[in-house]
């Protein structure tokens, strides 16, 4: 008799295999047409601006499910939060209105490094991160701990952020420096670079 429930069981699965998989394809295929893109499964089956309201985000913010939300994070309005990110509030975490938060890129409110040295003696240290409005934050970036970023800003792809970066700058490298300025002249936008 258990052999037989077995046997109904991973009938059951191979089944609910299947037409998971059929779902799948019909999904993948009905975006790839509509959008001209290709997504994993629960990309397709999930929400991101749903998961954005039900996380607490701004109205219009929108955030995928392969991205990671640890602690108190709090997201303003109409900002992408792209794939593959993490956002670590653990030490708490404020991003601005109309911000992106580009793929790849790992925002962290605490790091391990003296509790790891010190054989757990000491604390892990946890600060407050602060991303002001209408930032963007380009593809791979880390930001460390600690760090507020003005309104304004671009941040450039790879960059590894370690101090604050002022209103309107434009930073990148490892460490992040500034290397120019976000210039708004009435609805015109352009980019100073230092020479």
């Amino acid at each position: 008799m258990n052999r037989r429930k077995e046997l109904e069981k991973d009938l059951n699965q191979q089944e609910l295999f299947e037409a998971l998989s059929a779902l799948n394809n019909s999904l993948d295929s009905a975006f790839h047409e509509k959008y001209d893109r290709s997504l994993p499964f629960t990309e397709l089956m999930f929400d991101r601006w749903e998961r954005a309201k039900k996380l607490g985000f701004g109205e219009g913010s929108s955030i995928y499910d392969n991205s990671l939300v640890f602690g108190k994070v709090s997201v303003g309005k109409n900002c992408w939060v792209g794939p593959f990110t993490i956002l670590d509030g653990s030490g708490g975490l404020v991003i601005g209105d109309f911000c992106t938060i580009s793929s790849g890129t790992h925002i962290y409110s605490h790091d391990n490094v003296k509790q790891t040295l010190s054989s757990g003696n000491l604390p892990i240290d946890r600060e407050k991160v602060i991303v002001g409005k209408n930032t963007y934050i380009g593809p791979n970036t880390i930001i460390s701990k600690g760090v507020s970023i003005g309104d304004y800003c671009v941040v450039g792809s790879q960059s590894f952020l370690k101090s604050d970066v002022p209103d309107y700058s434009i930073v990148a490298g490892q460490p992040a420096v500034i290397i120019g300025k976000v210039i708004i002249d009435k609805e015109q936008i352009s980019f100073n670079y230092k020479k």
